[in-house]
């Protein structure tokens, strides 16, 4: 019997990204976001979630991609990375949906300009759309994960 992943369907510029439904804590509408000093460029800073500060940061300055202006449709998704809340700015958060394990296979080296280490693979969901999974340990390795521990506001 084929083994099912809950996944949440998110735009980044012209691509569909997927993230296990288990890791993502919370979608949020895009709140003000207060700058944080000294952190990397795609670290946008942190916001106020329910009494709890978390860092925020733009996935698409993540992979090196074109950031866009927030729009109506733009969330931030807040996921948990080892133990830590991160919120990441997506352009859109739109469904959840089934993937059959079966049909992800092994990331090409570069998928849209995104290198292969933040990818977990690619999902063939149909006949002609693919979704492609992100490795959220990757997304922030362990030195960053230590840069954000360490932000204060």
């Amino acid at each position: 019997m084929a083994e099912e992943l809950k996944v949440i369907v998110f735009g980044l510029g012209n691509e569909e990204y997927g993230i296990e439904v288990d890791k993502v804590k919370t979608i949020e509408r895009m709140s003000p976001i207060t700058r944080v000093p000294k952190t990397p460029s795609f670290i946008k800073g942190v916001i106020n979630l329910r009494g709890i500060v978390v860092p925020v940061l733009n996935l698409s300055g993540r992979f090196n991609l074109p950031e866009t202006e927030a729009t109506e449709h733009t969330r931030i998704i807040v996921v948990v990375v080892n133990e830590m809340e991160v919120g990441f700015i997506v352009d859109a958060a739109n469904d959840v949906i089934d993937i059959d394990t079966s049909t992800i296979d092994s990331p090409p080296d570069i998928v849209g300009g995104i290198q292969a280490k933040y990818l977990d693979g690619i999902a063939k969901i149909g006949d002609d759309r693919l979704l492609i999974m992100l490795n959220l340990s990757e997304v922030l390795n362990r030195s960053e994960l230590v840069q954000l521990e360490q932000i204060e506001v």
